[in-house]
């Protein structure tokens, strides 16, 4: 392990948040790491940019935000006399730090693209069983506490649940950038009212409405800014062209690749991979947006068709038009879309599957079959949100909601009966 340089204080100046001050050592040695500055070049929402210009900021930014939420709740619930040890708090602010380091790419745009059928959480939890390694066994607890394996449940709770540090910090900081102010939630308020029972987290009744907008923020910033229809498309394209590189590498093609990327195009690896050579973890960490874009820039003029269309489109941001609706599409009408791009492009039937992307994406507000936002009554009683609310319409907010879409070149005509 290298030499610490904690003698310098570090404060970080965050636009959401203000002055965030690392007062610990082990944490400044992990945000100093090269594993953890990578996430300084992966943007937090992939292609949303593309839509809402100012939302161009990183993992980095949230994953220090949602460290400076733990601390704030750690602080608030020791002075309502919770019992919480220094080693119980630096376990929890280094659990929520690291849970997004395994991201790829683009984030979660590219997540089962880059690695397949692999889970950032899983990545992320192999960065810390090798960071601990590194720092001589001090991650442990993190990990635990990351894990669900510690004893002390609430504090898994406030790395990942319905009520999390990670979503309180993402709707704050993708709102603030995005400039949709319908994610703004009250995060002073929120943490200022939660408690623990039971070994379980929960809110005071009097934070209910924040609560409640919480919730109803979430539902907003989901349909307005993650899951909006333009950013679908554009990333629904990104996919594509991963995928067509890789067909194209496997066949045996020699294509522009950066080195760490050309592997990943070449080869399938599973988690047991990463977990199993440490220079394959070494070299997924040299990966980054500017590998993926780098290369998109180049393939844009190569000579495969289907390739240098979509590269070239998603650069000049000509995106293929996306049609969203609740129901499933006729598979008739689809087949009509395959059908007039295999013509007016003169490809194949499996050139044209690159430029139809048909697919479904569901969302829940909030979920109640899982881990519950508890409500402590004045009575001491704790109940789900679900049943403590008063709003007549907060139960539509806990059904799930799935549209479909299919998407594909704006050229195509096609009018769907």
């Amino acid at each position: 392990m290298r030499a610490s340089s904690f003698h310098r204080r570090k404060i970080f100046n965050d636009p959401v948040y203000g002055f965030i001050p690392i007062e610990n050592e082990l944490v400044f040695d992990i945000i100093e790491h090269p594993y953890f500055q990578r996430l300084r070049r992966i943007k937090q929402l992939g292609l949303t940019h593309l839509v809402y210009p100012g939302a161009l900021h990183t993992r980095f930014h949230h994953s220090i935000g949602a460290m400076h939420l733990m601390n704030q709740v750690i602080s608030a619930l020791r002075l309502k006399g919770h019992d919480i040890t220094d080693e119980e708090a630096i376990g929890a602010s280094l659990a929520i730090l690291l849970h997004d380091i395994g991201h790829g790419p683009f984030s979660h745009a590219l997540e089962h693209t880059i690695l397949e059928d692999v889970n950032h959480e899983d990545i992320s939890k192999v960065y810390m069983q090798r960071l601990n390694e590194e720092f001589n066994g001090t991650l442990h607890l993190a990990i635990d506490i990351f894990s669900n394996t510690y004893k002390r449940k609430f504090l898994h709770q406030l790395v990942s649940s319905q009520l999390d540090m990670d979503r309180m910090d993402y709707l704050m900081r993708d709102s603030f950038y995005s400039g949709v102010l319908e994610g703004v939630i009250n995060t002073d308020r929120i943490i200022k009212m939660m408690t623990v029972s039971d070994d379980k987290l929960a809110v005071e009744v009097k934070g209910i409405y924040s609560i409640e907008k919480y919730i109803i923020a979430r539902r907003l910033m989901y349909w307005q800014v993650y899951l909006h229809k333009t950013v679908i498309a554009a990333e629904s394209m990104l996919l594509h062209i991963l995928k067509r590189a890789k067909y194209l590498v496997r066949k045996g093609e020699m294509i522009f690749t950066t080195p760490a990327l050309l592997n990943f195009l070449k080869y399938s690896f599973q988690i047991e991979d990463l977990i199993n050579d440490k220079k394959l973890l070494d070299l997924f960490s040299e990966l980054d947006d500017f590998d993926i874009f780098a290369s998109i820039k180049v393939w844009a003029k190569q000579s495969d068709y289907v390739l240098s269309m979509l590269c070239s489109n998603l650069i000049n941001r000509h995106l293929f038009r996306i049609e969203l609706q609740n129901t499933p599409f006729d598979k008739k009408y689809i087949e009509k879309i395959k059908s007039e791009t295999q013509k007016i492009f003169k490809l194949s039937e499996d050139e044209a599957e690159y430029l139809i992307i048909t697919d479904s994406t569901a969302n829940y507000a909030y979920h109640p079959m899982s881990d519950k936002i508890n409500i402590i009554l004045n009575s001491g009683e704790m109940v789900d949100i679900a049943k403590a609310s008063d709003q007549l319409n907060i139960s539509v907010l806990f059904k799930p909601v799935t549209k479909y879409f299919v998407c594909y070149p704006k050229i195509i005509q096609i009018v769907n009966n």
